[in-house]
């Protein structure tokens, strides 16, 4: 895949940024991000990137993260009804958080089904698969916090 990218064969989707990413211990924004940031960076949502669409509209959107080690990435979601994204698991101590603002939130981690309503916030470790969906009626807006833990050499 990685020679793929570098030959300008293929573009990753977010499954693969999240395993390179991964298996680099770097927050995908890293991946995305070009040019040297200042020490504080503040952002506008119009400089926040969308690196996931859904068939019915929804987006993933990664608002920004801090630099290695233990890496966090936050991102915005909106997942419309009928849609679901993830499954894979990532590298070992990840952890995510996940907020929701609007709608209900189903969560899977390894095959155990939860429901994540607006108000409610999860936490798990992100080394288990998982994945995120939305069986209801209306639009999940939620907000998700990713931390990538240091690789080990």
């Amino acid at each position: 895949m990685l020679v793929a990218l570098e030959q300008g064969r293929s573009n990753p989707n977010l499954a693969t940024l999240a395993r390179i990413s991964d298996a680099f211990g770097v927050p995908v924004t890293l991946l995305v991000d070009v040019g040297g940031e200042p020490a504080v960076r503040i952002s506008s949502q119009d400089a926040s990137r969308v690196l996931w669409r859904g068939p019915s509209g929804g987006t993933g959107m990664i608002i920004g993260a801090t630099d290695p080690p233990w890496a966090v990435e936050l991102w915005h979601w909106e997942v419309m009804p009928g849609e679901a994204f993830g499954g894979d698991a990532h590298a070992p101590a990840t952890r995510e958080m996940a907020a929701v603002e609007a709608g209900s939130l189903t969560l899977t981690v390894a095959d155990e089904r939860h429901t994540v309503n607006a108000g409610q916030c999860a936490r798990f470790p992100a080394s288990r698969p998982h994945r995120y969906g939305n069986e209801g009626d209306e639009p999940v807006r939620f907000n998700m916090v990713v931390v990538v833990p240091p690789t080990r050499e």
